[in-house]
């Protein structure tokens, strides 16, 4: 994998890539578990698994749809989606979680970068599944390179503090962020899917990193 900060240019085709290729393996998955799984506790606050599931599904429903009404993906938005879930069978929704991967892909691509972030947030959010139920892979795994390029993307085109991550477990530094000629960038030594958790701000309790030059919140993409 080269430097993901050499790459200046987006990837349209990205984030589809990243659903269509996270859809593969997080489906049968999903499938594959008994009702009572769904109704695990998450890291998202007040947040079971099914209510995880549900979010996602609405939020990539709307994407397909173009239903991007005032408000939208607002925690009240994203509340309200999944209350219009509540009776539908766990099956019902990994159905719509399904039909969403696969389509949502050219419609972000289409849209300039203004919906790339949805796709790194639904790879996020199967990361928080994996993680509720004890399933290796959360926040790294098969899909860790295209999300981390998807990432440095986001994080560059959001003007955020710039950042060289030197990952065990990936063969290249990364670059993410924006230099901005007035602050050292700062450093991470750690795994990948670690970085992932400082980025999207999820528990860090156990991880074994270092970071210097900035604090944890600062890295926050979602906050």
């Amino acid at each position: 994998m080269t430097t993901v900060g050499a790459h200046d240019e987006r990837d349209p085709e990205l984030p589809g890539r990243l659903l269509t290729a996270e859809r593969d393996v997080l489906i049968p998955l999903l499938r594959g578990r008994p009702e009572g799984d769904f109704a695990a506790g998450t890291c998202c606050p007040g947040w079971t698994v099914r209510h995880v599931l549900a979010h996602c599904s609405a939020a990539l429903s709307r994407v397909v749809e173009n239903r991007f009404e005032e408000g939208v993906f607002s925690p009240e938005s994203n509340d309200r989606d999944i209350a219009e879930r509540d009776g539908w069978p766990v099956a019902r929704i990994v159905d719509e979680l399904e039909r969403g991967m696969t389509d949502a892909g050219p419609v972000i691509a289409r849209a300039g970068g203004a919906l790339d972030g949805i796709a790194l947030g639904e790879w996020v959010h199967a990361g928080d599944v994996r993680d509720a139920w004890g399933v290796p892979g959360a926040y790294g795994g098969g899909q860790v390179e295209p999300a981390l390029e998807l990432l440095a993307w986001l994080s560059r085109e959001r003007g955020h503090l710039a950042l060289h991550a030197d990952l065990d477990d990936v063969d290249e530094p990364l670059l993410l962020g924006a230099p901005s000629g007035e602050r050292s960038p700062a450093r991470y030594l750690g795994d990948a899917a670690t970085l992932v958790r400082l980025y999207s701000g999820r528990p860090l309790a156990g991880r074994r990193y270092e970071l210097a030059g900035t604090v944890e919140a600062e890295l926050n993409l979602f906050g």
